[in-house]
């Protein structure tokens, strides 16, 4: 299971390179961000590519990977820096149809490996299309915008109920790689991590993005940061051995949970 890290400070990434993350992401996402999540508990990163850059001359052994803008007219030149810095991935989000993802998939021209951020109503329902599409290396299903676009209540509604699997199924039958949403330290989330990661593993999942729950390690002192940090991964990583020797039905066990902690939650956030 790959890891992601968003972060655009040094310190922070070389630790998590340190502690075993797969994926350093620069977020270079803000147009269009405030108005669907300025009114949200929600974080909006202000990174930059220099961000980028100087992410890339402290990480040698994680890749990095960056997410930039929906296609606009500066995407070729955004795109062209991002190459220039050295990235691995790109990733685009907010994408709706096949148009947009073919013209990213032209203007990256297979400088960097691409990944797609499926979070719109619009590409959910057209996915199969866009599967098609060639050059896409990779998908991540964005829980959180994707769960707004839908009008959910709350965005663990799309795993408790099909969707996510319903997606994940698609992946696999056309033999491309997938992660979904993000993941808190162990016994933290309204959700528990336990129950993410068992999902994950269900499911055949890639890849998940480490929450903010992560950085506010970076809280503490910097050396007691650095080991906890680590701690936590390691952590992660003991869990989602000891999920895959689970047996299939264990899993879908897990997966009812989900189902019932979900409707609690939104059951109690209703009444």
């Amino acid at each position: 299971m790959n890891l992601i890290f968003i972060t655009n400070n040094c310190l922070h990434a070389a630790v998590a390179q340190e502690a075993g993350v797969d994926y350093i992401m620069v977020d270079l996402e803000i147009l269009g961000k405030e108005a669907r999540q300025g009114h949200l508990n929600t974080v909006i990163s202000r990174h930059t590519i220099e961000d980028v850059r100087l992410v890339r001359s402290v990480i040698d052994r994680s890749r990095l990977m960056v997410r930039i803008n929906p296609i606009f007219d500066g995407s070729q030149e955004e795109i062209d820096q991002c190459i220039e810095a050295n990235v691995d991935v790109i990733m685009l989000p907010m994408f709706t149809k096949v148009a947009e993802v073919d013209k990213f998939i032209d203007l990256v021209a297979g400088r960097a490996r691409t990944c797609l951020l499926l979070e719109t109503p619009q590409a959910f329902v057209r996915v199969d299309q866009i599967m098609r599409c060639s050059g896409v290396d990779s998908f991540h299903v964005g829980l959180n915008d994707l769960h707004l676009g839908m009008g959910l209540d709350f965005m663990f509604e799309l795993l408790a109920y099909g969707q996510v699997e319903w997606l994940a199924n698609q992946f696999i039958d056309h033999g491309i790689e997938f992660g979904f949403g993000g993941v808190a330290r162990l016994n933290t989330g309204m959700l528990s991590s336990r129950l993410i990661l068992s999902e994950h593993v269900r499911l055949g999942s890639n890849q998940v993005i480490l929450s903010r729950d992560f950085h506010r390690i970076f809280d503490e002192p910097f050396e007691a940061a650095r080991r906890h940090f680590c701690a936590e991964i390691a952590s992660l990583r003991n869990e989602l051995h000891r999920l895959r020797q689970c047996s299939a039905k264990e899993l879908e066990g897990n997966s009812v949970d989900v189902k019932h902690v979900v409707s609690d939650l939104i059951a109690r956030k209703c009444g």
